[in-house]
């Protein structure tokens, strides 16, 4: 039984990332059709700008799909309540709070679950609480910078924002993680060592120059900041000799 179950667990792992793949070419026929309907023929001729609507297209199908899959883990993550890589029930550590950068926003599809969190923090009277008023520390989440360049999916991030009731506490900023220091590529500035908390949940591995944008980020982090990652990661020593050899560098490229 152990050997059926590691051979499905392989062959489970080995096609998802194709059956992935699949799916959004099924949105390039529909993406074509959009855009030469709307007479946006600039589009049309710019592959950087096809690429950027044939994916908003795609991730608002597929986004809410990955958000059912991982929210079970996401949401005790940004709760507190995941201590060295195990959830429980109790806050253990530190819920999201302060000024927030939440990278690859997407459609919004986290927003909600900022806001969740948000009412929990502020309601809530622990006594992790009562040590951030102590310390002169927010209780609760005072700004959230949505990093999203995808101009598509900025455009229905702001519609969601407005929705879930996020006005004046959620802005998009519609840039690359290279531009957030920049005011000349968007109407702000993030200064480095500004942020209290980041974000990223399952979007580090498909970020340009992932090693220079994630020191960048780092530089924004207050001293004493957090990191919250949900990632694809590069499976442990202790798990399938298979999965390992299918994701080793010989096969398919990672980054560390």
């Amino acid at each position: 039984m152990a050997v059926l179950s590691t051979l499905k667990e392989l062959a489970e792992q080995l096609i998802d990332p194709y059956l992935f793949m699949s799916i959004a070419v099924r949105f390039l026929p529909s993406t074509i059709l959009e855009v030469i309907r709307n007479k946006d023929f600039r589009t049309l001729l710019s592959p950087s700008r096809f690429k950027e609507a044939w994916f908003g297209n795609f991730w608002a199908f597929i986004g809410p799909q990955v958000k059912a899959n991982a929210e079970s883990k996401v949401i005790p993550l940004l709760e507190g309540r995941v201590k060295n890589g195990r959830m429980g029930d109790e806050v253990v550590e530190r819920p999201i709070n302060g000024v927030v950068l939440e990278i690859g926003a997407g459609t919004g599809m986290w927003a909600d679950v900022f806001a969740k969190v948000n009412v929990r923090v502020n309601t809530e009277g622990s006594e992790d609480g009562e040590l951030r008023r102590r310390k002169g520390e927010e209780s609760g989440l005072t700004r959230v910078y949505g990093i999203e360049p995808n101009p598509k999916s900025a455009a229905t991030l702001r519609r969601r924002v407005k929705e879930i009731g996020l006005d004046g506490v959620y802005e998009v900023v519609p840039v690359g993680i290279e531009s957030i220091t920049d005011p000349k590529a968007w109407d702000g500035r993030i200064e480095p060592e500004s942020v209290d908390c980041i974000v990223t949940i399952l979007c580090l591995c498909s970020i340009p120059e992932p090693e220079k944008n994630i020191k960048l980020l780092y530089q924004s982090l207050k001293k004493g900041g957090r990191w919250y990652a949900y990632e694809h990661v590069r499976i442990d020593q202790s798990r399938s000799f298979f999965l390992r050899a299918y994701q080793c560098e010989s096969i398919i490229p990672t980054s560390t």
